[in-house]
């Protein structure tokens, strides 16, 4: 499920409104070149051309759905970009593409745009130009009003709740048709892709792989014995790495991990994982692409009015 900016930040930026400390009134101004969606407040969107990707379709017409639900309750809403992969992310095990990290290193240069772009972000902003006591009822108008009516069971026994109101829970309602499926699916798939990530790490193939790579690294001046390591120490927000630096270090991780098996070893060992959690948990897999599935037809027509 996507995580809007809104959404990733309000809590903080509810609380320094609250306490006063985001209390101005003007009204943002444009930020060019931020999100895609038709100027807020302006009624029925503009036909927009759908995606050859999926995800990207499915992304778009849940934002036009909040933006028009934020827009009945008397607000604006930004058509927000689906956010992309971080370093992280994109390389869970082992940074193994050396062009990718002799560009960005291990990401940190991604994730200071993205904070900058959270900064100008025309939601966010807006969000901060709202008096204190109109603040809650916006966030109540986008996330629903409390965290119930919603519930799943993740698979390491923690239970996680959201709302069934709002514009959120509205859209994908709109969008996936059965919304406690959807949350559930969503959910307990999202910490799958944890578990997998930790399965793989902890894997003694995986293990094996890396003392070699350690090898690699060492000769080359840099004695980390594991991958994470070797990104901990490049990317600590208190101690932050000149940009050269940090690309000298993921590249010879890189040239470490194509050159024994490590970048192989964690592959093969994500697919096998990916698989067999599958096979574990396969009510929540398979609901989560049946509703895609059902759901992107409606997601083209959507993204295609515009609305």
């Amino acid at each position: 499920m996507p995580r809007r900016t809104l959404l990733l930040l309000t809590a903080a930026l509810l609380a320094a409104t609250l306490t006063g400390c985001a209390a101005g009134t003007s009204s943002p101004e444009a930020a060019p070149g931020t999100g895609t969606g038709a100027t807020p407040g302006s009624g029925a969107g503009t036909a927009r051309r759908v995606s050859d990707d999926p995800a990207q379709t499915l992304h778009l017409a849940e934002q036009l759905l909040i933006k028009s639900c934020m827009e009945r309750h008397g607000y604006e809403y930004w058509v927000e970009q689906r956010p992309a992969a971080d370093g992280a992310s994109r390389f869970p095990y082992v940074v193994d593409d050396p062009a990718w990290a002799a560009r960005h290193g291990y990401g940190t240069d991604l994730y200071r745009a993205r904070q900058e772009e959270a900064r100008r972000d025309p939601n966010q902003r807006y969000f901060r130009s709202m008096p204190a006591d109109r603040a809650p009822a916006l966030v109540s108008a986008l996330n629903g009003p409390q965290p119930t009516g919603l519930s799943a069971r993740l698979p390491n026994g923690i239970r996680v709740t959201h709302s069934d109101r709002g514009c959120e829970a509205e859209a994908e309602r709109t969008l996936y048709g059965d919304l406690p499926a959807w949350f559930r699916a969503t959910r307990i798939t999202d910490s799958l892709g944890g578990m997998r990530v930790g399965l793989v790490l902890n894997d003694k193939r995986y293990k094996a792989a890396v003392v070699p790579w350690a090898r690699c690294m060492k000769a080359k001046g840099h004695p980390y014995p594991s991958p994470a390591e070797a990104r901990a120490a490049a990317t600590r927000p208190d101690k932050p790495w000149p940009h050269t630096k940090e690309v000298r270090l993921a590249s010879a991780e890189a040239d470490c991990a194509g050159a024994g098996e490590l970048a192989a070893v964690a592959k093969s060992l994500d697919t096998e994982y990916r698989a067999e959690l599958r096979r574990r948990y396969p009510g929540p897999t398979s609901d989560l692409d049946r509703l895609k599935r059902e759901a992107l037809p409606r997601a083209r027509a959507i993204v295609t009015r515009g609305d």
